[in-house]
């Protein structure tokens, strides 16, 4: 039984989910959705019993204390609503959790039952990769739907993958299948630094975000945390002959590839990006998903100051995969 009390009548609700786990490299799409949540001050009005969908043997409880008493916080996924004000307010349901150990069809329904209930009109769905993908260069974002007539109307992909997926595919199919027009926006991370955070990824997947909503997000200190990640990145390269070498051969094979793309439609994207925050805007653990759809993470150890580098990183294949392939391959 879903009980909503205390919820008022939303305003064109969309509601966006992400989850912690294989489908979110780099922490990348669980942190944008708490960012929302933090900087709209969202309030928790739903939380899914955990004991149906987790195995606390692999996502296990954690213990704080709390005024002198020791309590429990088990894991779970919890919903929360938040309004952005404006000229044409509307609500966005936030739904962030950890990937279900269990039961993943019944997790789903019970998601479109809250969905139902509350009237939501789009589900946007974020995950993040991994990927042969530069850290030098713009995080690729690919936008996918399993809807023909929504892949044009939001200029989408329609999405073509085949192969293992996660919690993001089975619940974009099963809005599908409910009716529910769905959409996943997949950041690809540089595997050879998969460690979270990703503010860059995180950045990238909010920008994209408000593209897709033509809503304005308040970034706080998103962009300066994804320059400082960056320099870092550059730094720890630079200690590496290898990984330097690599990393070029990475630059080189996603300039080769999107120099037909630089189009006058990317510019423009761009132009009204900025327009809209000069104005204030509109409306205002274990491995992770690779490009192929297994499972990554492998080439890692710890640098300096506790950072990600490459041990030994893989030679690119004679034309082999760049970011292109990691946007046609991202789970639907």
């Amino acid at each position: 039984m879903i009980e909503l009390e205390g919820v008022p009548e939303l305003i064109d609700p969309v509601m966006v989910a992400a989850f912690e786990g294989w489908n979110d490299a780099g922490d990348a799409a669980s942190t944008a959705v708490a960012h929302l949540d933090r900087e709209w001050k969202g309030e928790v009005f739903a939380a899914l019993d955990a004991e149906d969908y987790y195995d606390f043997q692999v996502n296990r409880p954690t213990v704080f204390v709390d005024g002198g008493v020791r309590k429990i916080t088990w894991p779970t996924t919890r919903l929360s609503v938040v309004r952005i004000g404006g000229e044409k307010p509307r609500d966005l349901v936030l739904v962030r959790g950890i990937e279900p150990s269990m039961r993943w069809r019944s997790f789903c329904n019970e998601l479109l039952g809250f969905a139902h209930e509350l009237g939501v009109e789009l589900v946007v769905i974020l995950g993040a990769l991994l990927g042969d993908t530069p850290h030098t260069r713009p995080v690729p974002i690919s936008g996918t739907t399993s809807d023909a007539d929504l892949a044009r109307r939001m200029d989408l992909e329609e999405s073509k993958y085949e192969g293992p997926t996660g919690i993001v595919g089975v619940l974009q199919e099963a809005c599908t299948h409910a009716g529910v027009p769905a959409v996943s926006l997949w950041a690809a991370v540089p595997h050879y630094v998969s460690q979270p955070p990703n503010p860059k990824a995180t950045l990238a997947l909010l920008n994209r975000l408000e593209d897709l909503l033509d809503l304005r997000v308040p970034l706080g200190e998103l962009p300066e945390d994804a320059r400082a990640w960056q320099v870092g990145v550059d730094q720890l390269a630079a200690e590496d002959s290898e990984v330097a070498e690599y990393v070029q051969t990475l630059e080189e094979a996603r300039d080769t590839a999107e120099l037909p793309e630089a189009s006058g439609e990317a510019i423009a994207r761009e132009f009204e990006r900025y327009l809209r925050r000069r104005d204030g805007g509109g409306p205002s653990s274990g491995g992770h998903a690779t490009a192929d759809g297994g499972e990554g993470g492998s080439y890692r150890r710890e640098g300096p100051g506790g950072r990600t580098r490459s041990s030994k990183p893989p030679k690119p294949e004679a034309g082999g995969t760049d970011e292109t392939d990691g946007e046609d391959s991202s789970e639907e």
